[in-house]
């Protein structure tokens, strides 16, 4: 069956999220793979989203992190500043899900700006609530719509969350309890590193692409894996599930 990147993307995603257990869902894609899992490969799972809400069940995919809808079954609601301090920074969360704009080889996010500080090309959203889960947070998944050398980049712009390498670079604010950045989703294939010093590296790549375009479409010299695997392509019972159950108004399948 043929299928859309973002179907792609979701269901790789959703795929990486077995034998976990809580996890820390951002808007979009995010959302729709970790629903995904609960339906396929983790049926124990639980998603918490930064508005408070903890173990959400929705009936219908949330528009927003504080869609209502999220609220109607969920295991509990917590404030914010309760569940950053109590859930967050308590070390519960596996895995964590950020999106950026630039990533580099370490797992460093740019969510800030594109161009120069003093007189940027764009302005981003920022922060939000992205370093403390860059740090609290067991490890981080980030799924990138485009994988080009302007989004994975040799040398980010600005560094809103920094790996735990940099932090550690730095010194400056908190060292990460987790490990980061673990797995990079893209329309090529799955990057992934492990120890703090570890670079991103190829470990998968989707039926078709070959390295060569991965590596062109790098902004830095990527390695490879010695077992480079080649990720099965969404089946049959995936696809219904996103289309006919999970997001049938193709909300977030666009």
């Amino acid at each position: 069956m043929t299928c859309t990147d973002s179907e792609l993307l979701t269901v790789t995603a959703a795929r990486e999220l077995a034998r976990r257990r809580l996890v820390f869902a951002g808007h979009g894609l995010p959302t729709l793979a970790v629903a995904l899992a609960r339906h396929s490969v983790a049926p124990e799972i639980e998603t918490v989203y930064e508005s408070g809400v903890i173990g959400a069940h929705p009936m219908a995919p949330p528009r927003s992190i504080t869609d209502p809808i999220l609220v109607t079954g969920a295991e509990c609601v917590l404030s914010m500043a309760q569940m950053f301090g109590f859930v967050l920074q308590g070390g519960r969360v596996d895995v964590a899900f950020l999106g950026a704009a630039q990533i580099d080889r370490y797992g460093s996010l740019n969510s800030s700006i594109i161009g120069d500080w003093a007189s940027p090309r764009v302005r981003l959203p920022g922060s939000g609530g992205a370093i403390e889960v860059m740090a609290n947070a067991g490890e981080v998944f980030v799924v990138m719509r485009r994988h080009t050398p302007r989004s994975l980049v040799g040398e980010l712009d600005f560094c809103t969350s920094p790996s735990p390498r940099r932090a550690r670079e730095t010194g400056g604010g908190a060292r990460p309890r987790g490990k980061g950045v673990t797995r990079v989703i893209t329309e090529h294939g799955i990057l992934a590193r492990d120890g703090i010093d570890d670079e991103l590296r190829l470990i998968a790549v989707h039926p078709g692409v070959p390295v060569q375009r991965v590596r062109a479409a790098t902004g830095w010299d990527l390695r490879i894996a010695d077992d480079l695997a080649e990720i099965p392509p969404p089946d049959p019972e995936e696809l219904r599930l996103l289309r006919e159950e999970l997001d049938p108004d193709r909300i977030f399948l666009r």
